[in-house]
């Protein structure tokens, strides 16, 4: 049994990896009003800790998240009420994309509606062979709008669009099919999948990776000659970066580079 006085998130900081853990497995880990002020908490203690480099988003229970709390939200009947609950999601969903390192979604069991959004949203994801994924909300009368957000900028359109008027579970393999997730592991490999992942971008520069998410969003919404003009004055400033210097220098006298910014 869920003890209510249970934290809604677990935070746990390794060798530059902090990994936040949604803690309601009883309820699927719903993005409730307390876990989304979580959530976005603690990515802003993220954002200006110069100690963490990678951020894992995970769960716990049988479930990586089922969405809002469909309970909680029936309590508060008013467009207000909705549209500052769904403003709050907003928030955190842009929070993820704009926080310097990556995040990667550490998926197990299922990902419906805000989790699916949540997924999508993060910068990588690693799924279990077991985890499903659905945008369902279509199934009750609510079309996904906000998670369509997220979606749509993530798989094909019509696999989307299909997936939000449908409201049908994908498997992970499928997942992995269309590009919401990047890679599928046996159930007992997912936290080795993960640390794949995590040990590769710890081994990169920081200041390489937080200057290429920064460029890689802002530059994915703009036309092709504004996205140009804006890599090439950003990629002229990195090779600037006193890392950027040591890896060239490192290449080209064939030997390990030394990062400062590590």
């Amino acid at each position: 049994m869920q003890d209510v006085t249970d934290p809604f998130l677990l935070i746990d900081t390794q060798d530059g990896v902090r990994t936040l853990t949604l803690n309601r497995p009883a309820q699927f880990n719903p993005l409730s009003e307390e876990m989304l002020d979580a959530l976005i908490d603690a990515l802003a203690e993220c954002r200006d800790n110069p100690n963490v480099r990678v951020v894992v988003l995970s769960a716990n229970g049988k479930a990586f998240c089922a969405g809002h709390d469909l309970r909680q939200m029936r309590t508060h009947h008013a467009e207000d009420y909705y549209q500052s609950l769904f403003s709050r999601c907003s928030e955190l969903m842009r929070g993820l994309v704009q926080l310097p390192v990556p995040v990667i979604a550490r998926v197990q069991g299922l990902a419906t509606a805000a989790g699916c959004q949540l997924v999508a949203t993060c910068d990588l994801a690693v799924s279990a062979q077991s985890s499903r994924f659905a945008v369902s909300g279509v199934n009750l009368g609510l079309f996904c709008s906000t998670p369509s957000v997220a979606l749509s900028r993530n798989v094909a359109r019509k696999r989307a669009f299909e997936m939000l008027v449908t409201g049908e579970f994908i498997d992970a393999q499928t997942a992995l099919d269309y590009g919401l997730v990047n890679q599928v592991t046996d159930d007992d490999a997912l936290d080795a999948g993960v640390a794949r992942l995590t040990s590769s971008i710890l081994a990169k520069p920081r200041v390489a990776i937080e200057t290429g998410k920064r460029m890689f969003y802002r530059q994915i919404e703009a036309n092709l000659e504004s996205a140009y003009a804006y890599a090439g004055e950003v990629m002229a400033c990195n090779m600037m970066a006193t890392d950027t210097v040591e890896g060239v220098d490192a290449f080209l006298q064939k030997r390990p580079p030394n990062w400062a910014s590590n």
